[in-house]
């Protein structure tokens, strides 16, 4: 095992995610409940709660979101809320960040520390226009070719949520 990936075992290992979790996963109304299941997955290797909001495209029973998410779910710290306004109130004060292909700002310039909150639009339609005017100086995305509209949802929280994983490990002695 190398210094870098040790220093991400031990991280993960350190605390019990439900009570410090690495990041907080928030996804707005997803519409694909595999794409849930596969996030749900990411965020139980990691040790990330999920929360998802609003109106979801599925049922928390369906068959595809059980299959994604495997025998996992028992270790996902999954938590639904009518609205982001009850998520901000839950976690009081914390760095966000809202990923969308229309930020200036990369993900990769971003300062991340543990217990910071990942904010993921719909598959079909991304953040609303409103939340991410009014949030601008903590929107993000991560890099992309211009003939490329965007990327999977699930694959984007693997990306962030590991990304975010190996800034916090980087550099703390092995």
């Amino acid at each position: 095992m190398n210094g870098t990936t040790g220093r991400m075992e031990q991280a993960l290992r350190a605390l019990p995610a439900a009570l410090d979790p690495l990041v907080h996963v928030v996804l707005v109304e997803p519409q694909i409940p595999a794409n849930t299941g596969n996030v749900a997955r990411t965020c139980a290797a990691l040790g990330a709660t999920l929360h998802l909001v609003g109106t979801l495209g599925f049922s928390l029973q369906d068959a595809a979101l059980r299959r994604a998410g495997l025998d996992y779910w028992p270790s996902v710290d999954l938590h639904w809320h009518p609205a982001l306004s009850d998520v901000e109130t839950l976690l009081g004060p914390r760095r966000w960040f809202f990923f969308t292909v229309r930020a200036a700002r990369g993900f990769h310039d971003a300062q991340v520390v543990r217990g910071d909150v990942l904010v993921f639009g719909r598959e079909d339609l991304g953040l609303p226009p409103g939340l991410l005017d009014a949030r601008a100086e903590q929107c993000v995305r991560l890099p992309l070719r211009d003939s490329v509209r965007s990327l999977n949802l699930s694959t984007c929280v693997g990306i962030a949520a590991y990304e975010a994983l190996r800034r916090m490990t980087e550099g703390e002695p092995a």
